[in-house]
């Protein structure tokens, strides 16, 4: 069983099937998937939850479902990017409601905490589309850099696309950590 993570307003889970639905209305909605090349289908917004799911069962952490007040709201949690195995990211993605409460941050801390202190990272990234000034907000709020040296082309984003270019923000271990 992996363990539930709790800060003071939030329960970080395990994935469970009631998710998918709140999760599949979230993925669709233009305004949550702004910055990504499209909103998801079912479909694919299954797919991906069951990604997660499985490698948090697997691994113990991952990106975890996230719940305000029993409330499903989207996710949080680490994740090793695909075309950068040797990463490891910190993410979130959270519905319309949920927007505005210091939610993604008191999240994405724990999670931090998590990479830190139980998997003895020594950094760990984020990134996003150059014009998601939101999550770029989260990421100044954890205490995240951004040397624009880092900064690359989203490998699987086309040549020409408005959201290829993407931001890297960089956060490494706190030294009584390490």
């Amino acid at each position: 069983m992996v363990p539930e993570r709790h800060t003071a307003r939030l329960l970080l889970r395990p994935w469970q099937d009631s998710d998918l639905q709140p999760f599949a209305e979230m993925n669709a909605d233009p305004e949550v998937m702004e910055h990504f090349p499209s909103p998801l289908t079912r479909a694919e917004s299954d797919a991906l939850a069951t990604r997660a799911r499985a490698h948090v069962e697997e691994h113990g952490w991952g990106l975890w479902a996230l719940e305000v007040d029993g409330r499903f709201a989207g996710f949080t949690g680490l994740a090793r990017p695909g075309w950068n195995p040797e990463l490891v990211e910190v993410g979130w993605r959270l519905p319309r409601w949920a927007w505005g409460h210091g939610y993604a941050t008191e999240a994405a801390r724990e999670a931090l905490a998590v990479g830190f202190d139980e998997l003895v990272l020594a950094e760990i990234v984020s990134f996003t589309a150059v014009a998601n000034e939101r999550s770029r907000a989260v990421m100044r709020r954890l205490g995240m850099t951004h040397d624009p040296a880092d900064d690359f082309d989203y490998p699987t984003i086309p040549e020409g696309h408005p959201l290829r270019r993407t931001v890297l923000y960089r956060i490494r271990a706190p030294r009584e950590s390490r």
